[in-house]
């Protein structure tokens, strides 16, 4: 039989741009994400985002509310800080809005300004900008507000402060087992809950043998007095009730740390703010001088320029952060989506963090002004996915101590410096089990192997075994015992992104936000 040259030569051709692609894409594991191995070291991440990354992030038709209706006035030289003020007020008695600023510069805290945050406590509520590049809106915040101590230089208040959740009544205790990844609980009583309502499930216990479970065969540190000594094992999650028949609650996520009735769980309702969206607005700080870390309150904090806290489904997309000591945190919330933001101008404290948080989503975020610590997590936050974002290969990912678990950087370009990961020793390990990298491509010049439990140094990161997959770019190593699995170092991996294999495997499709 004779075949076709032009045949030969067309599959040639595919099998030159198969193996090109291959090249790039890296190994495929497909199989071994299937595996029982697989499914023991790899927490479920796939519940992250708004609406557990269900349903894309809506543009409701609310009432609008112009700041400039309110006596705000772009481009001038006086305070907009009462108009704002007034704007979101009129927003939060008409129950929903958006509250809205047509293009130019708005002050927001002047000389003559009271030194105050500015809050929005209401629910439905969009706070929108006409963009946050040139020809769009910048709110610019002249000077710094004051700390609560001027000792204490992490604490000086945000600017803008969305959200305020309340901790509700106490409902009552696990009286079954609960595995990592469950999604029920079966309580001591459950009076008053319906479908809908939101939850915390808290625990704090001293107990050395869990701590131990975390860190495996690392040694353990007398200064760790936020473990050992003070609060314990500190573990707090929000989960949102789908129904409830009995005394069991079914929930709208995976639970993230196993819950055992031999330590003292108990669940409480929890009433946070819902569907505040923040979008399309520059946040400029004036923090332009050498930043020392440390060096003062206004270094590590002065320009502290976003918090929500206590909000659940709701969202930041498409923002930046300019000249500002701190960026954006997202606090005490869940189901929380941080997507195409921004961290520009002078470099500065943080950018981006997950604190204290559960089902985080940072998405598709540049920090281009190498903020000492970079996007990343703080605070005993669980399941937290870092997700295509980058940063400079001068700094790291955030992993401020105070028990983190469960975080994946997913697809992320940038250094690898475990002195940037941040937190006092008092509050060590940086970070405790779930930490996984996925196809991370380191991109600083330092030493080739990176030391993840330095055993003198107070100053280094310590983070308990971790699961490495597709570490690439500069080269990498890393001493035996740091990591819990390590696969195709040097080589990325397909599938490229674990969330998305995660997310399209639970709900069975990809979802056209995702798209």
């Amino acid at each position: 039989m004779r075949i076709n040259r032009y045949v030969v030569v067309g599959i040639g051709f595919l099998l030159l741009i198969t193996n090109y692609v291959q090249s790039q894409i890296g190994t495929d594991i497909s199989n071994w994400l299937k595996s029982k191995e697989a499914l023991q070291v790899l927490p479920d991440f796939s519940y992250a985002g708004y609406h557990s990354g269900e349903i894309a992030i809506p543009s409701p038709n609310y009432k609008v509310f112009n700041v400039v209706d309110y006596g705000a006035i772009p481009n001038d030289t006086l305070s907009d800080k009462k108009a704002i003020e007034k704007t979101i007020a009129a927003a939060e008695k008409n129950g929903s809005g958006i509250v809205f600023f047509p293009p130019g510069r708005f002050l927001v805290n002047e000389d003559m300004d009271a030194k105050t945050t500015i809050r929005l406590l209401g629910n439905n509520i969009v706070f929108r900008g006409s963009g946050s590049g040139k020809g769009g809106t910048e709110l610019f915040m002249n000077n710094t507000l004051l700390p609560r101590n001027a000792n204490e230089m992490w604490s000086t208040p945000p600017m803008f402060e969305f959200g305020h959740a309340l901790v509700g009544d106490f409902i009552g205790t696990p009286i079954a087992n609960v595995s990592e990844g469950g999604l029920t609980i079966q309580l001591s009583k459950v009076d008053n809950i319906k479908a809908g309502d939101w939850i915390l499930l808290s625990l704090n216990v001293k107990d050395t043998y869990l701590l131990r479970q975390e860190i495996g065969n690392h040694p353990i540190s007398p200064n760790w007095h936020t473990v050992l000594d003070n609060e314990g094992i500190i573990i707090r999650e929000y989960h949102q009730v789908k129904s409830v028949r009995g005394n069991k609650l079914f929930l709208n996520s995976s639970i993230g740390y196993p819950i055992s009735t031999h330590q003292p769980w108990q669940v409480f309702l929890y009433k946070p703010n819902e569907e505040i969206g923040v979008e399309n607005i520059a946040f400029v700080g004036n923090f332009t001088k050498h930043f020392k870390h440390h060096g003062s309150w206004q270094d590590d904090s002065g320009w502290n320029m976003f918090h929500f806290i206590g909000v659940v489904n709701s969202w930041i997309q498409d923002c930046r952060f300019t000249d500002v000591s701190i960026g954006l945190a997202v606090v005490n919330s869940a189901q929380v989506s941080v997507l195409n933001c921004v961290v520009t101008g002078n470099p500065s404290h943080e950018s981006v963090r997950s604190d204290r948080s559960t089902n985080v989503l940072i998405g598709k975020c540049a920090d281009s002004a190498g903020t000492f610590h970079s996007i990343g997590v703080d605070g005993f936050t669980m399941n937290t996915v870092v997700w295509r974002c980058s940063y400079t290969p001068t700094t790291c990912f955030e992993s401020h101590s105070y028990q983190p678990r469960n975080t994946l950087f997913d697809c992320v370009e940038g250094g690898l410096i475990p002195t940037s990961a941040g937190g006092a020793e008092v509050n060590h390990p940086n970070h405790l089990k779930g930490l996984v990298l996925w196809n991370y491509k380191r991109t600083d010049s330092r030493k080739v192997q990176v030391d993840f439990w330095p055993e003198k140094s107070i100053y280094e990161g310590r983070f308990s075994p971790m699961v490495i997959v597709g570490l690439h770019g500069k080269p990498t190593s890393l001493i035996e015992g740091h990591y819990k699995l390590m696969l195709s170092n040097g080589k990325k991996v397909f599938p490229e992104s674990l969330y998305e294999y995660q997310l399209k495997k639970r709900l069975g499709f990809v979802p056209e936000w995702m798209k």
